[in-house]
């Protein structure tokens, strides 16, 4: 039996992740899943997650905690940000290392690329350009992750890999009005205008920027494919000091495109409008997944789809808060 510890169940990857993985012990596979919330367990605080490490020692440790957030929320609390994923993955990963885990999967984010990298953003684009300033802290924890699995598998023989998803979405997300990302404060933003009757919408920047969108449980179904691989298959499709795998759909739409498309999912009928004083962020953000794909691996959901779904969960969670109160 295989035990797998998920840091970051209760987020929203790391909840997909652990649904798809419950899935499996239903099918039969014979897994233990051990989970700890942050009240049971701090990983920036390296004494307890030492001890956690040392009394539960599991076989595979999936790293999907994070401190996270849009570009108002890095902005403003850059050096959380930098600080507490620094921790969190130092913590993880070395005391993984210390309990004997063989096994572990990193979660990082595409924000790891240069500004101006070409698209769609290769693997190898890493470390070869500035970083885009409102989200450079993050993206500087998150290249650390990166880069502390590739010097323990080179120096240690272990086998920790790092999965870089796109834009994420779906159940489970953040839904605050400032400090969650693009998608998600849209779906919030058009379904209160049209509850409200509002006239207008009024979306930060150009609306030209262009992102992809993945949905999270493609992403926790690429993030076990990419753990389950054959230690010689992943190998053979990386290099030792280049070894993330970027996640994907391979297709993007511009900002403007996005608010459309939530406005009519929505039912929302107003006027859309941008605010140019606000930052537009990476002109472009796609990423290219024929490493992955290669391996045998595509997305499988599409935005609309997706989009939708989101919103209904969105509109449940809602109608369970007002039942709450």
């Amino acid at each position: 039996m295989r035990k797998i510890y998920i840091a970051g169940h209760r987020g929203m990857v790391g909840g997909a992740i652990l649904r798809q993985l419950k899935a499996r012990q239903a099918d039969g596979e014979a897994l233990e899943l051990v989970t700890r919330t942050h009240s049971e367990l701090d990983l920036t605080d390296q004494t307890a997650v030492r001890a956690f490490m040392q009394a539960e020692r599991p076989d595979v440790v999936i790293l999907a905690a994070a401190k996270v957030g849009g570009i108002h929320a890095n902005n403003t609390y850059p050096a959380d940000f930098i600080y507490e994923n620094l921790m969190i993955e130092c913590n993880v990963i070395h005391q993984a290392f210390a309990a004997g885990v063989r096994r572990l999967l990193q979660l990082g984010s595409s924000c790891i690329y240069p500004r101006e990298a070409a698209q769609p953003m290769r693997e190898d684009a890493l470390l070869t350009g500035v970083l885009e300033p409102t989200n450079e802290p993050y993206a500087v924890a998150k290249i650390a992750g990166i880069k502390l699995c590739e010097s323990y598998n080179r120096q240690h023989g272990v086998d920790y890999r790092s999965v870089m998803p796109t834009n994420l979405y779906g159940p489970g997300d953040n839904f605050h009005p400032e400090n969650s990302h693009v998608l998600p404060a849209l779906i919030r933003r058009f379904h209160e205008a049209k509850r409200d009757g509002l006239e207008e919408v009024v979306i930060w920047g150009t609306g030209k920027p262009r992102r992809e969108f993945l949905h999270v449980d493609d992403m926790a179904e690429a993030s076990l494919f990419v753990m389950d691989l054959p230690q010689d298959v992943y190998q053979a499709n990386t290099q030792p000091m280049l070894s993330h795998i970027n996640v994907g759909c391979g297709q993007d739409v511009s900002i403007a495109e996005l608010a459309a498309l939530i406005a009519k999912i929505t039912g929302y009928s107003g006027r859309i409008t941008q605010d140019t004083t606000k930052p537009d962020g990476t002109k472009r953000k796609l990423m290219d997944v024929s490493r992955l794909a290669e391996m045998g691996w595509k997305a499988r959901i599409g935005l609309e789809d997706g989009i939708r779904e989101t919103y209904a969960w969105f509109l449940d969670q809602s109608a369970g808060d007002l039942r709450a109160k």
